[in-house]
């Protein structure tokens, strides 16, 4: 069995599965009315533990206690099948991860003092000088799985720069310790960092910039005084960090959390959390879906905090599915969803409601919703993009620069094709010679026609190199070929996910019959 997204993680302690005060006394079996189409808009909500009975996929009308049963065992054996399936991280994981953070930070105390010194301020300033690393992400939340990378953020004071000291000498100092592997440097993206795995774990690590001289280890980051003044920069890598904390505060129970990785469906998520604080987690897991199916987009997301609702902001109506950050000021996440992934995501959301609906049903299964998509039986036609380097470091950088650009892509043949699917799994091509990484991407299944893949190359190609002529021994090509055409090796199971929030990828495991209407070109 496999799993599209590596960083999803539920956390649900047995006793907090239900509320018993929802309950209503215990009554019988009754028999209920025939049962015929349901619509999904007003059908009854298993979760949300109304003291009412509820009619039974097979006619009869169940009593809440019986209900209550049926959610528990329910949740029960999602919790056994995430264990069988080593989703849950065992205890000396759980050491190597949290001494690889420690780890991190004594560097990161290093550095700073290193830095100091070479800003030769005074002997009083040095010794007070510290920075610190804080966790977010699926991490800093307690829901990653044996899988998950670890999102992380140094956090410097004023005199530490981005450009020359943390690009340039925490670098140095990284790169010259055995115990780091696998190090790349992302300098041009929106939230540049540096990204390596430490004793095995893989780490992903921004920097901010604060204005004071000195920052505490366990800083404040949602403390005006820490964040007076900060650069654009600085505020874009501490989102995260902003999000995890007001999400954590803003939910009433938080060892209720199910989160499937990102910022964006964690919002999803803990919107669906605050909304029914008491439901089980079969519960939350159907709300979920009965929630953002019939979402009536581009209204926000938002999640409750108390302050009075602001009106609609310019970014928030341009967006197809806006998603507002539990922050102030108000941000949104970052989002790169075009027309055609708006399309799947939605789609996506309604096959998922499909396939929990039956939740009652005794014959119901979680791992329906586990299941690789078919891509190879969605569609006929695939762009293939293979990107290639001199070497595997090389490749690395080539890939997350390439990736970062992926939308302008997109868009492109979206306006050839009306849609595409771009599948983020990263494969290998064994007839290419060098180092490279392949992505498959469905095609328009109602447009067979010509696709001027030349043409589409340039305008890419131009896109990523801004009109200059990067390193010759970073190659791209694109081609069309036939779902025939692909390799044995290219199933379109979930292998890794390096992934880009251009897809979601966890969505990408919900398979059913459901049909789909493509958007057409120019529409």
């Amino acid at each position: 069995m496999a799993y599209a997204n590596q960083n999803q993680g539920l956390l649900v302690r047995y006793h907090h599965l239900i509320d018993p005060r929802s309950l209503s006394p215990s009554l019988t079996f009754v028999n209920g009315p025939p049962m015929g189409p349901i619509n999904p808009r007003i059908r009854p909500v298993v979760h949300q533990l109304v003291p009412a009975n509820v009619v039974s996929p097979f006619g009869f009308v169940l009593n809440p206690a019986v209900l209550v049963r049926l959610e528990e065992a329910r949740s029960r054996s999602l919790l056994q099948l995430m264990e069988d399936e080593g989703l849950v991280p065992s205890s000396e994981e759980e050491i190597t991860r949290k001494n690889a953070i420690e780890k991190l930070k004594q560097i990161v105390m290093e550095w700073i003092q290193k830095v100091a010194r070479q800003r030769r301020l005074r002997e009083h300033d040095i010794t007070a000088a510290s920075a610190t690393v804080l966790t977010f992400g699926s991490y800093g939340l307690g829901v990653h799985n044996s899988e998950s990378d670890i999102d992380a953020i140094c956090i410097g004071p004023r005199f530490a720069t981005l450009a020359d000291d943390f690009f340039i000498i925490l670098h140095d100092m990284l790169t010259s310790r055995p115990d780091i592997s696998e190090f790349h440097c992302i300098k041009d993206a929106k939230v540049p960092l540096m990204r390596f795995k430490l004793d095995g774990i893989s780490i992903d690590l921004p920097y901010a910039q604060l204005k004071v001289m000195s920052v505490p280890e366990n800083v404040d980051i949602l403390n005006p005084y820490f964040l007076r003044g900060i650069d654009e920069t600085s505020w874009r890598s501490l989102s995260g960090v902003h999000a995890n904390k007001c999400i954590l505060q803003l939910l009433p129970n938080v060892e209720l959390l199910g989160f499937f990785g990102g910022v964006h469906l964690a919002i999803l998520v803990a919107y669906v959390c605050q909304s029914h604080p008491n439901a089980s987690l079969s519960g939350l897991i159907s709300s979920f879906f009965n929630t953002f199916a019939f979402w009536n987009w581009p209204s926000s997301v938002i999640l409750q905090d108390g302050m009075l609702p602001i009106p609609p902001s310019a970014a928030e109506i341009r967006s197809l599915m806006p998603i507002r950050l539990p922050c102030r000021p108000r941000e949104y996440c970052h989002s790169n969803i075009t027309k055609s992934t708006f399309y799947k995501i939605r789609a996506e959301f309604i096959r998922g409601h499909d396939l929990i609906k039956d939740l009652m049903r005794p014959d119901f299964a979680w791992t329906r919703l586990f299941e690789p998509f078919p891509y190879t039986k969605m569609y006929t036609r695939f762009i293939k993009i293979c990107l290639s380097a001199s070497d595997r470091d090389e490749l690395g950088e080539w890939v997350g620069w390439v990736k970062s650009r992926f939308r302008s892509l997109l868009v492109k043949v979206e306006e050839l094709q009306g849609f595409c699917d771009p599948n983020p799994t990263q494969y290998v091509d064994v007839n290419v010679a060098e180092p490279n990484i392949v992505f498959y991407w469905g095609l328009n299944p109602d447009r067979s026609g010509f696709l001027d893949i030349r043409s589409v190359k340039e305008d890419f190609v131009k896109t990523i190199t801004n009109g200059s002529q990067g390193p010759t021994t970073r190659k791209i090509t694109l081609s069309v070929v036939q779902a025939s055409q692909l390799p044995k090796n290219a199933q379109f199971e979930s292998e890794s996910n390096n992934g880009s929030d251009y897809l979601p990828s966890n969505i990408r495991c919900l398979t059913t019959n459901a049909s789909f209407d493509y958007p057409n070109a120019g529409g």
